[in-house]
């Protein structure tokens, strides 16, 4: 959540925030209004106990109509005070669950509108002339089906729609780019990480999963635990209630784990072959940082990302995300599109997001820098979303016979193959 004290000070931010983001301008005032009650009858509370304690000094030396008016009056501050605390403490409560409402505050760079109104921040490689090579290119699922590599069909028959195999190279290529993602992270200084796919509701909620995005959520009831759409969650919950001392950061951690969505809003999308799915594996960056240098870890965590599209030899182009299409705890979010040849654009297959101390709030999770304790910054970027890297390797280097090319990056995971052959024509 954001920082109340800065709120207070400049309410016309957060306004401004909201506004950008397409959300709910008022809850700022509600939060204001809620805080307001909390202080007040917190001073009353203070004050009515001032007054309870200076009568308990004055009572045993009393007599007569004194001490009767004393004591009278004890039991109307009895009943004030009770009053007061209750209402301190409703206040309270009320003030914190506004605030958790709020999203994070937009970056003031960060492009205005929806979704489609991001900035171009720049364009690495170049698609393929499919034409010029005198072939017309095959999807993603044709090809994995002639390597042998996705299976749908069962995947559907087993656990429904958006749900798939991987077979034989599909398997093995599945690893050979966890492997590589992981051996480029541990390279970078990550902390190779596995990680809990079941979380408590404060780890899910302390990371703003909980608000907009819970549609996509899937919640067992029995246990009250909750499958996860990203490892973040639990990279964020693993030093929640800590206090990290200040020469221990950057603290960077590479999670390999399973995701699980419910694409709720993503009816008719992408239904064809594994692009937009309810499981599926990835390799997860996270930073704790201090907050000064959650600019420049953002953008370290893009060059990393860069660097493993780079790797994969993908044409790509990263965008500045517009406010109305940030995650709740995003500040500023950019996304690494790569270009799917047969839907002739570009699609998201990596994102990195500074939360800023957002996250650390709500997580209670904090600094220690000489003696200040003060809340650290949260950041995450996506390395390797597998199903979705799996389509653009497959549909940007294909070849004319059905084969597909292997980048030198993968050929050590994949026993030296220089191509990924038809199993079926």
């Amino acid at each position: 959540m954001i920082d109340l004290r800065l709120l207070r000070e400049d309410p016309d931010r957060a306004r401004a925030s909201q506004r950008a983001r397409g959300e709910d301008v008022d809850l700022v005032d509600a939060v204001l209004s809620a805080d307001e009650r909390r202080r007040s009858s917190s001073v009353r509370f203070d004050e009515l106990r001032a007054e309870q304690k200076q009568l308990g000094k004055r009572i045993p030396k009393a007599e007569g109509e004194e001490k009767a008016e004393l004591l009278r009056r004890t039991g109307e501050l009895a009943s004030a005070v009770k009053a007061a605390d209750t209402e301190k403490d409703e206040a309270a409560a009320e003030t914190q669950q506004l605030l958790r409402r709020l999203s994070n505050l937009v970056h003031p760079d960060v492009p205005v509108g929806g979704e489609e109104d991001f900035t171009v921040l720049e364009t690495i490689g170049t698609p393929r002339d499919f034409a010029a090579e005198g072939f017309e290119p095959k999807d993603h699922l044709e090809l994995g089906q002639r390597l042998g590599a996705i299976d749908v069909e069962r995947g559907a028959k087993v656990s429904g729609s958006r749900f798939y195999f991987l077979t034989g190279v599909g398997a093995l290529l599945e690893l050979a780019l966890v492997n590589a993602a992981v051996a480029q992270a541990t390279e970078a200084g990550f902390t190779p990480m596995l990680t809990p796919a079941l979380v408590k509701p404060q780890a899910m909620e302390g990371t703003g999963f909980l608000g907009q995005a819970a549609q996509d959520v899937y919640h067992l009831e029995k246990d009250d635990m909750y499958l996860v759409g990203t490892s973040e969650v639990p990279l964020a919950g693993y030093h929640m209630d800590e206090i990290i001392e200040a020469d221990r950061l950057p603290l960077r951690y590479a999670a390999f784990s399973p995701c699980f969505r419910r694409e709720a809003g993503s009816y008719g999308k992408d239904t064809r072959g594994i692009f937009r799915v309810h499981q599926f594996d990835k390799v997860e960056m996270f930073s704790y940082v201090d907050p000064e240098d959650s600019q420049a870890e953002h953008r370290r965590l893009l060059e990393w990302e860069k660097q493993w599209l780079s790797s994969l030899e993908l044409p790509f182009q990263v965008i500045d995300v517009a406010s109305g299409d940030l995650g709740a705890s995003a500040a500023r979010k950019y996304d690494c599109e790569a270009w799917i040849p047969t839907q002739g654009k570009y699609r998201e297959l990596t994102s990195t997001s500074d939360c800023t101390e957002f996250q650390a709030r709500r997580l209670s999770i904090r600094m220690r820098d000489g003696k200040q304790v003060k809340p650290l910054a949260t950041l995450n970027g996506t390395l390797c979303a597998v199903p979705r890297t799996i389509v653009a390797l497959l549909e940007n280097h294909q070849q004319a016979d059905g084969s597909v090319w292997v980048p030198p990056v993968l050929r050590p995971y994949l026993g030296g193959r220089e191509a990924l052959e038809p199993v079926a024509r």
